[in-house]
């Protein structure tokens, strides 16, 4: 029997329902009419927590995780792991009052964030290392020897014939 790799017949995409209630919004907003929605005006993000955006690569000796984290500082990430799960945690905090002359409406996310993830069995969760440099977050998860798998031999006893 052969197995075969299936390969997607397109690329993954993620699926961002708060962006698209959004898109759907502007365009109500724009069929009604610019100036006479009050709605644009008072526009907030949807959700008080945000998620970032999270790739997973497998490579021959690692499995590498990327999170885009734009405006957040390293000090206020924080990477758990408790049992087989690895948590990525902080805190998009807002850099300037949003309350200034000028500003209409805000459509940029803060406040807390986490994302988890379920980790294989063959990762060394004691090498874990985690890179942070302009925005984006790498965790590196070295894997372990895969364990082989080894053919043992029976010796076979000669019986005694009797004399």
């Amino acid at each position: 029997m052969v197995v075969q790799e299936r390969k997607p017949d397109k690329e993954v995409q993620v699926w961002q329902p708060f962006k698209e209630i959004e898109e759907m919004e502007r365009r109500l907003d724009d069929y009604i009419g610019w100036p006479f929605s009050s709605a644009l005006w008072r526009r907030r993000p949807l959700a008080e927590m945000w998620a970032p955006a999270m790739d997973v690569i497998e490579k021959d000796d690692k499995y590498l995780i990327k999170l885009e984290l734009p405006g957040v500082k390293g000090e206020d990430v924080d990477i758990s792991i408790s049992g087989d799960i690895l948590t990525v945690s902080g805190e998009k905090k807002s850099e300037s009052d949003v309350k200034k002359k000028g500003y209409h409406y805000i459509e940029s996310s803060y406040g807390s964030f986490s994302r988890s993830i379920s980790l294989p069995t063959n990762v060394k969760s004691d090498k874990i290392e985690a890179d942070f440099d302009n925005g984006i977050l790498e965790i590196t998860l070295p894997k372990s020897p895969e364990v082989k798998s080894k053919k043992i031999s029976i010796a076979a006893k000669k019986k005694e014939s009797k004399k």
